[in-house]
């Protein structure tokens, strides 16, 4: 017997904030971090991020619907709606099934539909002030993407992901182990011309990009055990982060001492929450296995 399981979540690159469209907006939103996947090299785990659980298309589209609503947008010259972020709407699909030796197996697909915001002339769309900075952070994102386009496309040994929140995101869906598909949405008017040609320009060298589709899946005991020994190595890096105050710093400067404290205190935070983001992880997993 196979289990589903149908996950949705909603959300927004707004000024290189990631936003959560599907978080009441009565609530106060948490920050929403990314940490590397350590079971997945290429995939980042999003923390902090509203997960909705569905049993049907018109479910997708009603969450859907409602999340584009909340999305930022505004009035330029160019177009009386346009996008002032870039969104990513993500289905997850878990699927468990027992082997015939008895071990759980849990085989994950996830498809991403992510809207970029359109690059923007400043200039021509009259963008002033809080739209000026909203179209220079659409456009240095654009610019990064285009970047590591450029790498994967020529093979280059180091591709800077981690420069924009938007190429950490889509880094699993660039010359990754998935299927990924672009559309380029261009106009026809002459007035646009130099707009239509860097999409298009874009569209073609993205499409050069190799990918390497592969089934995602993995057995209980393995996903338990990667997590488990993540989070113990972590632990460990907390204790020798603690032992560390005061050993290299001079009594007589009290500022670098400071200084250097408040460092290992944000160390030792951060890796405290990554060892809560993973052993969160953990129990999602066990959920799952459980189904």
């Amino acid at each position: 017997m196979v289990n589903i399981k149908y996950i949705i979540n909603f959300l927004e690159i707004y000024n290189e904030e990631l936003i959560d469209l599907l978080m009441d907006g009565n609530d106060t939103p948490p920050k929403i971090k990314l940490y590397e996947n350590v079971t997945k090299k290429g995939s980042v785990i999003i923390h902090g991020l509203e997960e909705v659980t569905v049993r049907g298309k018109a479910e997708i589209f009603r969450i859907l619907e409602k999340g584009s609503e909340r999305r930022q947008t505004a009035a330029t010259m160019l177009n009386s709606n346009s996008s002032r972020s870039h969104t990513v709407f993500s289905i997850t699909i878990h699927t468990k099934e027992n082997t015939s030796g008895g071990e759980a197996l849990l085989k994950t697909a996830k498809l991403n539909l992510v809207d970029l915001a359109g690059s923007e002339h400043i200039g021509r769309s009259g963008a002033v002030e809080k739209r000026a900075r909203e179209a220079k952070r659409i456009n240095q994102s654009l610019l990064t993407l285009g970047r590591v386009i450029t790498a994967l496309v020529e093979k280059a040994p180091h591709v800077l992901y981690r420069e924009s929140k938007l190429t950490r995101l889509l880094q699993e869906s660039l010359g990754s182990r998935t299927k990924t598909s672009i559309i380029a949405t261009v106009s026809s008017a002459s007035g646009n011309l130099e707009e239509t040609l860097s999409t298009l320009d874009y569209a073609y060298r993205a499409k050069n990009i190799t990918n390497r589709p592969e089934i995602n899946q993995i057995c209980k005991r393995a996903l338990l055990k990667e997590y488990t020994k993540e989070i113990e190595r972590l632990k460990k890096d907390l204790v020798a982060t603690r032992e560390r105050n005061g050993v290299y710093v001079s009594f007589n400067d009290y500022d670098a001492m400071q200084t250097l404290i408040d460092c290992q205190r944000k160390e030792v935070e951060e890796k405290k929450n990554y060892c809560k983001v993973l052993e969160d992880v953990i129990q999602n997993k066990e959920v799952c296995f459980r189904r």
